[in-house]
């Protein structure tokens, strides 16, 4: 931006793309914020999930995806959240949540993680990329596991299905407001638990 200075319109677009790139990271340094202060319950919302969803109109797990990544961005790598994301890349967030949970995985091997952190810090490779390339690395299914592939299955239809009735629910304008409430926020937290959850690690017995 210095160095075209001179030209305004150019120094325009380069601002406007920089705060493009670097958006996520200062949302995620904001919630994360206001997750460990609870300033949410100062804006009468008695939960961070509740505050995300109701007033930001964000998914509570892409919330916490951001407020984690950004976490281990700043005890892991601050010199990334310096960044500008014009001359260097800032990682997205999921692909970021993918690296921190590399780091916390005891099974992925410490250079696999170094070659993952290269990948998501240094190449800014998508998530999508990243998971293809290393899910199997990170999170190896056990040959019991690989058995037992219709827990496997149910758990991923039971994804869409809570997926599909969150859907459903907006599309009932009769249904009293605080059950739907109620009943979107149970479903978030359901979501959230399947999508963290890696394949192949053992589930809590279903309760009915």
């Amino acid at each position: 931006m210095d160095e075209h200075a001179d030209d305004p319109e150019r120094v325009e677009l380069l601002s406007y793309a920089r705060a493009f790139k670097s958006s996520w990271v200062e949302l995620g340094e904001a919630l994360a914020r206001v997750k460990s202060d609870e300033t949410f319950r100062r804006w009468g919302h008695e939960s961070f999930e509740e505050y995300v969803r109701q007033e930001l109109h964000v998914k509570p797990e892409t919330a916490l995806k951001m407020c984690g990544s950004f976490g281990f961005l700043q005890q892991h790598a601050p010199e990334v959240l310096e960044r500008d994301g014009v001359s260097a890349p800032i990682p997205a967030y999921q692909a970021v949540d993918f690296l921190a949970r590399a780091f916390e995985t005891t099974s992925c091997p410490k250079e696999t993680r170094e070659e993952i952190r290269h990948a998501v810090l240094d190449e800014g490779l998508p998530a999508a990329t990243v998971a293809r390339k290393f899910k199997e690395a990170v999170f190896p299914v056990e040959d019991g596991a690989k058995k037992d592939g219709v827990k496997e299955r149910a758990r991923g239809q039971l994804l869409v299905i809570a997926r599909r009735l969150a859907q459903l629910l907006a599309e009932v304008p009769d249904l009293p407001r605080a059950l739907a409430e109620e009943i979107e926020e149970q479903i978030g937290r359901l979501v959230m638990e399947l999508q963290r959850q890696p394949a192949g690690e053992g589930r809590r017995k279903a309760p009915f």
